[in-house]
């Protein structure tokens, strides 16, 4: 991987042909996966404070606790990538942790060996607030379970179910632009879980795939 690329990797693959009229379900058919889901961003967060305990002494984030916030991260993408998040793929998700290679949606995230501790961890966090800010605004659907209304990946995907039901198709541009706000979003809740100190950059990582050479001129981390 390119040394400037992010470490968490987001990907989707538009799986056409889409029927015309499941997307208006899909929420409804993921029914099982938000109870679930319910449960397991429950252990995530728990996870996490314990994380920011350990990292304060340590600066490292427990291997264990690292990959199920991983794994929960993955089933919520794919889930979301389904039903409200994109809804590119009548693929029904699974029901896992792990990574399913042949879905269409995928997440990965590189462990950190060391982070920082004490005092300047919680400064770096703080450094996220203009991120946090700014995923909320165009980002509230990257988890299919915080779908929050409205935001610029909610209208994109309105839009590209609207598209799909008079029978136009997905749009590759609104996917793509529907990817990039996705990407963005899930770069920035990874950095506020802790998962890894790198900082999110400014900008618009379009398409399905990673980009495996970003454009220089990426934000740096400013706690670095």
């Amino acid at each position: 991987m390119n040394e400037n690329a992010h470490p968490l990797r987001v990907e989707g693959r538009l799986d056409e042909p889409l029927s015309r009229w499941l997307w208006l379900v899909k929420w409804l058919l993921a029914i099982p996966h938000w109870f679930l889901l319910v449960f397991l961003w429950i252990g995530f967060v728990l996870a996490t404070l314990v994380a920011f305990v350990v990292l304060l002494f340590t600066g490292r984030y427990p291997r264990r606790l690292f990959d199920y916030n991983v794994g929960v991260l993955r089933w919520s993408w794919r889930v979301g990538f389904y039903s409200v998040s994109a809804i590119a793929t009548d693929r029904y998700p699974p029901f896992t942790l792990q990574d399913v290679p042949d879905y269409p949606a995928g997440l990965s995230l590189e462990y950190p060996e060391r982070q920082r501790r004490g005092l300047k961890l919680i400064g770096w966090w703080l450094l996220g607030i203009p991120q946090y800010m700014i995923a909320g605004l165009i980002g509230g659907a990257a988890l299919g379970m915080h779908e929050h209304w409205p935001s610029l990946v909610g209208i994109l995907v309105a839009v590209a179910g609207i598209l799909l039901l008079v029978g136009r198709g997905y749009p590759r541009n609104v996917f793509d632009l529907v990817m990039g706000f996705n990407r963005w979003s899930l770069r920035v809740l990874v950095y506020g879980a802790l998962l890894t100190p790198e900082y999110p950059p400014f900008r618009l990582d379009q398409g399905g795939e990673e980009p495996t050479a970003p454009e220089p001129g990426g934000q740096p981390d400013p706690a670095a």
